[in-house]
């Protein structure tokens, strides 16, 4: 049967035109069920021994797939016209119910029904494409109630005028919550159920538009139409888009602070510098990573930088009726702290600040949202246990403190409470302190390594599911060598017999990178640098190939790696292990001795490393000057040109920056931390990062040359001047000299930055340095011009990502760019166009923030690892003064955090004075606060903070000493604790030298 469908369109020139498009229609689709005696056996899906069969709209889709993904929810019967309409509206949820089609177990069918003689319709006149959407799956529904009378089937739909058509059609119609109320044998679906306002969840088939003639299902629903507005109401979009327009609101993406909930920015160029937005009430509902519209202020009301650490989170809401009650952050791992952050950042009334006042604003609509679909990790608000086995409402505590508790109804309080489980946001409603919410699924114990590691990857967004059939079916079957045919390939070169080692962390099994320098006869030095060959095997256009462009990058625990790759070619067939031969894409240098470069060339290769070295076995053989076979040196000849190489970076202009990487002893058997220090860092470690480096500007410059306009480039924008104010005005109260106006000026002075009595001092004024840069970001070089390609870091003009291809997707890129330079393959498509280079590097960039997040989160659950049940004095120094305290850094766990100068003892009228002047990190009352206030002064320009008698005073880069230990607050939050104690404590063993 013939049909056909006609509509109007227009074109880009304003031309209408009519597009008439032909639709068949059949009546051999099949229902998917065994009952049915004509359905075609190879099309079953659905359980003859089902309860019952499910019929679903769309938004029942987009708005409950939790409930969908339940292991309870099966024999689902989908629409088409409900599979297209989810297509068009949500991707990620789409992708979601296809998963859920292919699954056997959980027999989701999807019926044609556009398709079907029977259950095809047309668009009545005045109808809604809606309306008409709506009829056609009554009719589908109608369609299954007749081919399968001896099967109940249900229509779940929250929209009440659908479901009172459908009953008056004589179809069994419910809402999700009212089914999940029949499931009885799984009663844990009720949690499940998403909130929206607006659409009746009620079991009350008379609801019209969102209202009930019943009891409300969420008693809270009813109290909360009595509790009065907490937050403005969000402008209409009509009037955000003409505010914008006009100049009285600016949009951007809202950024919460790590360190203090209730404040955050708005990037703006309308305003030329971020807008401060400071309080929940004015942060209006918005949460980190929406895109929001903003007011700003009267100038009046702009605030300016705090001059005092926070104190309970209560203190931010401004007023809001409904006190948060959490507490102040404690000791973090201070890599944790991101360039262009400061672990201190906050802001205060401009009548109190102690700098100049900024651009304050209140959000007055959102754009966009983006509440994570993935959902939110944490544990409920402990709270007085309730009798009765009806629903409780309960608050949710997000691990991550950026964002708000989360109201939620749940039947298993009393199991949950000491659970770490995933909740997602339904919807944020003005007169409520919180956003409304569901549960989601279980993570394990409170504490629990394995639970704990799993909920950073999830706050992280780290894809840590198996590999695919489709992928691992991309994989050489092991075991796997070397060929005849690789060897005798006119485009790979044997370079079998160079001196090539390799020289990496212990215990490393994906190698990427390999070494080798040999004497020419006439006198120059020829160097190598030879990289996995990994797109030999990472084909584009291929199942392996499009998911390691999702995952982007591996992400190393300090446990655990999560790989890009299959292990199969991370660990063996790709990685550069000694004494086998391997593929690879090599770089090969001739230089004067002096380390000038005079040529290059670039090759596929065959290679045989002669050895896999562990950094300290490689400084071991440098050192050891009684070795003089072929590897050792090398090694030291290889370690002379990258001293010169450094050098000649050095007088460019690049930085020498630090950062407080730590390393972990860890239990064979627990895999427990046994013990926590510093990181070193040696020669070797130079020797390698200086070789790769030459290898990453040498090969940025040559697809640069051969791709001008989709070369794969990284650059390091210069940090805007006022980044560098926390550590200038460091610098100046400890009477050293920072000059940051071009990277040549501030690299000198950090050479020049050191003190007498303190040997840590010039790395510490290093990492605080680190502190101010901006982000390494992934680009494509028709994105920005020229002189915006500059790493700023590394005075290079031009730089990319070459040496990583095991375990960075950019690497993989440029690989594929370098060898269609070469003529050894054809341009990936992927990398033809503007757009799709930028869809790329806007994952790359994504993808190795989170994992660099994941990676310093693990570090940080370990440490807390190290120090529960244990306490330790250590050697500290004081990074910046507040009136009411100190930020202290402690060189050796790489640990950073407050001390308050009043103790919660101190509101409760106990001596302030007391023995070594311990000080909590756990907050204080407001009347502690104003005590402080009272007791100490804080002078911004010596960057010092002295007690009212006189007798304490503490300056900034001044040595302390901290009592470490963990404490767990409120909603299960786990920090580390910090006391300053007297030095006289500090055992000898701690003491930094």
């Amino acid at each position: 049967m013939l049909q056909s469908k006609a509509f109007v369109k227009k074109t880009r020139k304003g031309k209408v035109l009519k597009i008439v498009r032909e639709h068949y229609l059949r009546d051999d689709i099949w229902s998917g069920s065994p009952l049915d005696a004509e359905c075609d056996q190879d099309a079953v899906k659905l359980s003859a021994s089902a309860a019952h069969y499910l019929i679903v709209d769309t938004n029942i889709v987009l708005q409950q797939m939790d409930f969908l993904e339940h292991q309870a929810v099966k024999d689902v019967i989908i629409m088409s016209v409900v599979l297209e309409e989810v297509k068009h509206r949500n991707q990620s949820i789409y992708q979601r119910l296809r998963m859920l089609c292919a699954s056997d177990t959980k027999r989701f069918f999807v019926f044609a029904n556009e398709n079907h003689r029977d259950t095809y319709i047309k668009q009545e006149p005045g109808e809604t494409p809606n309306d008409r959407n709506d009829r056609a799956i009554r009719v589908g529904t109608a369609w299954y109630v007749h081919r399968l009378p001896q099967m109940k089937i249900y229509l779940l739909t929250n929209d009440a005028d659908n479901r009172r058509k459908a009953l008056s059609e004589h179809l069994d119609a419910m809402s999700v919550q009212a089914y999940a109320k029949l499931r009885t044998d799984t009663p844990e679906l009720l949690d499940l159920v998403a909130q929206f306002a607006g659409q009746d969840l009620t079991d009350d088939p008379m609801a019209v538009d969102g209202s009930s003639t019943a009891p409300a299902a969420n008693p809270g629903a009813q109290k909360g139409s009595k509790r009065k507005r907490v937050y403005d109401e969000h402008r209409p979009m009509s009037d955000i888009q003409n505010g914008i327009k006009s100049g009285t609101y600016h949009q951007g993406a809202l950024r919460v602070s790590r360190f203090n909930p209730f404040e955050g920015w708005v990037g703006s160029e309308s305003v030329g510098q971020d807008i401060l937005i400071s309080g929940r009430v004015d942060m209006n509902r918005a949460l980190d990573g929406d895109v929001v519209a903003v007011e700003l202020l009267p100038e009046s009301q702009w605030k300016g930088e705090r001059s005092r650490l926070p104190q309970a989170d209560a203190e931010s809401t401004n007023g809001a009726d409904e006190e948060d009650g959490d507490d102040p952050e404690g000791g973090h791992i201070a890599p944790q702290v991101a360039p262009g952050e400061h672990l201190e950042d906050g802001v205060l009334p401009s009548g109190t600040t102690s700098g100049t006042a900024r651009p304050t604003g209140k959000v007055v609509g959102v754009i966009k949202r983006n509440w994570r679909t993935r959902g939110y990790c944490g544990s409920l608000q402990p709270q007085e246990e309730r009798g009765g086995r009806g629903a409780q409402g309960v608050l949710f505590c997000p691990v991550e403190r950026r964002f708000p508790k989360i109201r939620l109804q749940t039947r298993q309080a009393a199991t949950l409470m000491d659970k770490r489980m995933v909740v997602v946001i339904d919807s944020w409603q003005a007169d409520s302190m919180y956003p409304a919410g569901h549960y989601v699924r279980t993570l394990g114990t409170i504490g629990d390594k394995e639970t704990e590691t799993e909920v950073l990857l999830i706050e992280n967004d780290i894809n840590t599911s198996p590999f695919s059939p489709a992928v691992h079916a991309c994989v050489p079957p092991l075991p796997w060598s070397v060929t005849q045919a690789d060897l005798d390939d006119p485009r790979r070169e044997d370079l079998r017999h160079l001196p090539i080692c390799s020289v990496d962390p212990p215990g490393c099994k994906d190698i990427d990178d390999a070494l080798h320098v040999r004497e020419l006869p006439n006198g120059n030095l020829e160097l190598g640098v030879h990289i996995a060959d990994v797109t030999n095997f990472l084909l584009p256009v291929t199942a392996m190939d499009d998911e390691a462009s999702v995952r982007a990058t591996t992400c190393y625990l300090v446990q655990r790696r999560i790989d890009m790759l299959p292990k199969p070619l991370t660990e063996d067939i790709c990685s550069l292990r000694s004494n086998v031969e391997r593929l690879a894409f090599s770089a090969i240098w001739e230089m004067t001795p002096d380390a000038q470069v005079l040529n290059v060339r670039f090759t596929k290769s065959v290679i045989k490393s002669q050895a896999a070295l562990t950094y300290a076995e490689a400084q071991s053989r440098i050192d050891d000057e009684r070795l003089h076979d072929t590897l050792s040196t090398n090694l030291r000849i290889m370690n002379r040109v990258a001293k010169i190489l450094r050098k000649q970076r050095t007088e460019r202009g690049a930085l020498t920056l630090a950062s407080p990487e730590v390393k972990f002893e860890i239990d064979t058997e627990t895999h427990d931390p046994l013990d926590v220090g510093m990181y070193q860092v040696r020669e070797a470690n130079q020797m390698v990062e200086e070789m790769m480096l030459l290898a990453n500007i040498t090969v940025a410059e040559h697809i640069l040359k051969h791709f001008p306009a989709q070369a794969l480039l990284r650059r390091h924008p210069v940090p805007p001047p006022r980044q560098f104010d926390p550590l200038l005005k460091a610098a100046v109260a400890a009477g050293v000299s920072i000059n940051p106006e071009t990277s040549q000026t501030l690299a000198a002075s950090l050479d020049e930055a050191a003190r007498a009595d303190d040997s840590y001092f010039n790395k510490l004024i290093r990492i605080m340095a680190t502190r101010c840069m901006t982000q390494a970001v992934y680009f494509g070089s028709g994105e920005v011009e020229p002189p915006d390609y500059l790493h700023y870091g590394l005075a290079a003009p031009l730089y990319t990502h070459f040496t990583s291809p095991i375990r960075r997707y950019a690497d993989v890129l440029v690989h594929r760019l370098l060898a269609a330079s070469l003529g050894l393959a054809p341009l990936p498509e992927s990398a033809r166009d503007r757009a799709g280079v930028h869809a790329l590097t806007d994952n790359l960039n994504t993808g190795h923030r989170n994992a660099q997040m994941a990676g310093r989160a693990s570090v940080e659950l370990h440490t807390l690892i190290f120090f529960n049940n244990r306490t330790i004095i250590a050697d500290a120094r004081i990074t910046r003064v507040r009136a009411n305290g100190l930020i202290i850094f402690v060189p050796k766990y790489g640990i950073e955090g407050p001390v308050y100068l009043t103790s919660k003892e101190a509101s409760k009228g106990h001596d302030r004075h007391s023995s070594h002047n311990q000080a909590s990190t756990t907050g204080s009352s407001g009347s502690t606060a104003d005590s402080a206030q009272d007791e100490f002064t804080l002078d911004e320009d010596k960057q010092m903070v002295t007690s009212k008698d006189g007798r304490r005073s503490y300056t900034v880069f001044d040595k302390a000493a901290v009592k470490i230990s963990v404490e767990e607050t409120f909603g299960h939050r786990r920090h580390l604790k910090l006391l300053l104690v007297d030095r006289s404590e500090l055992p000898v063993t701690e003491q930094m030298s």
